[in-house]
């Protein structure tokens, strides 16, 4: 079974596919979806340390999708990435537990180190 580090949920299929093949470059692999079901129905199957998580999904808003994952793995890190949260979006996925909320575009650098340090804690 391959091993990820992380699972990226965008529904916007083009970024996402582009961000996973950034960040193999850095040597993360990653797997990704582009709805909040299937987001779930992976979370349930397997173990994911990271989960990048974007709010506006066609089937299930990001907090949902959050509150899901956190109660089947709690210990899964959710990084909201979006580039239409509000400052209500950020305290509520603060509350139901994400590990942090940035807005795109994306800081490449910043996403990596924060990823390491994730890693790095559950090790």
């Amino acid at each position: 079974m391959k091993h990820y580090d992380l699972l990226i949920v965008d529904d916007e299929q083009r970024y996402a596919d582009m961000l996973a093949k950034r960040l193999g470059l850095r040597h993360l692999n990653c797997k990704v979806c582009y709805d909040g079901r299937t987001a779930i129905e992976i979370i349930e199957g397997e173990p994911f340390p990271v989960v990048i998580l974007d709010l506006r999904l066609p089937d299930i808003y990001g907090t949902e999708v959050l509150t899901r994952i956190k109660q089947c793995r709690p210990e899964t890190a959710v990084i909201i990435l979006t580039g239409h949260g509000t400052e209500k979006d950020r305290e509520q996925c603060m509350a139901h537990g994400a590990h942090s909320f940035i807005n795109k575009p994306l800081d490449i650098d910043r996403l990596i180190a924060m990823v390491a340090l994730i890693k790095e804690g559950a090790s």
